[in-house]
């Protein structure tokens, strides 16, 4: 699943793309997404042009004029490929690269744009979702209301951090992945972000000291700005709209590393793998307490 560098990726790829772009019609191939597409909402878009796209959490907000929104989540294999003036077809997002034949059976909604461009929204496991919402209501959206503040906010401080987690005996890697606790971090970076703070993932919340708590949020604010400026992560290839591949896998200290060294120099444990929370979840044996 794609977590909040990716999507930010994304939206700064298609951000110069689409600006000021019209709808100008909409196709759907198979609206039964994680929750069916409403053909009447998607209808309204038609017309109407984008006005600018903002990122919250792992989530994609398209907005239109006449206030409506679209609301996307990619779920498992959701990507936008982007078509230009040129019929140039651009990646925009992550796991595979660009394959005429396969994917056209994974087009699941097309939007025709104006300067006869595309977007098309592809899914192969169909667990993304695309949902219009009026703008007045995204406050009360049930994907978005409960989400606890951004990796990068300010808000995510040691403050915000030791009110959170009084009175609660979770485990530090499950709060991490806790969209409520913090929105956008998922497993790959929570793995990168324990690690470099020297903290296993099984440890309890109400046994981190002051100094654990500042390194998690140092290192959760300075991983994600990492790949966000490498260009998101993937497990096989991820490339921005320009063609630049996402290169933040490359840097990986412990994620998918089981029975490696550990990278760093002073340390002799070798990289683990145990289960929390039903998530894969690597860590150093000896500098990870």
């Amino acid at each position: 699943m794609p977590e909040l560098p990716e999507v930010e990726v994304v939206k700064r790829s298609l951000i110069n793309k689409t600006q000021n772009l019209i709808v100008k019609a909409v196709k759907i191939n198979d609206g039964r997404l994680r929750y069916k597409i409403d053909r009447n909402k998607i209808k309204k878009i038609i017309g109407l042009k984008f006005k600018k796209i903002s990122r919250r959490s792992k989530y994609l907000l398209f907005f239109f004029n006449e206030d409506i929104v679209m609301l996307v989540h990619f779920g498992m294999t959701g990507k936008f490929f982007f078509i230009n003036q040129k019929k140039t077809k651009y990646k925009t997002s992550f796991y595979y690269d660009i394959n005429e034949e396969k994917d056209k059976k994974h087009d699941r909604i097309i939007f025709d744009l104006s300067n006869d461009q595309k977007l098309i929204y592809n899914d192969i496991r169909k667990f993304g979702f695309i949902k219009f919402i009026q703008k007045v209501n995204l406050d009360k959206n049930s994907h978005l209301k409960h989400l606890g503040p951004e990796p990068l906010s300010s808000k995510f401080n040691i403050r915000y951090f030791k009110n959170y987690i009084a009175g609660r005996e979770r485990n530090i890697k499950n709060i991490l992945m806790d969209q409520k606790f913090i929105s956008g971090l998922g497993n790959i970076y929570v793995n990168e972000i324990l690690f470099s703070s020297g903290i296993r993932p099984v440890k309890k919340i109400n046994e981190l000291t002051n100094v654990e708590i500042k390194k998690i949020i140092k290192y959760s604010k300075k991983v994600i700005s990492k790949a966000i400026i490498l260009g998101g992560s993937s497990i096989k290839n991820f490339s921005s709209s320009s063609g630049k591949k996402g290169s933040f896998q490359q840097h990986f200290s412990v994620y998918g590393k089981k029975g490696e060294n550990c990278p760093k120099v002073k340390c002799s444990g070798r990289i683990k793998k145990i289960v929390v929370a039903n998530r894969a979840s690597f860590f150093c044996n000896k500098c990870q307490k």
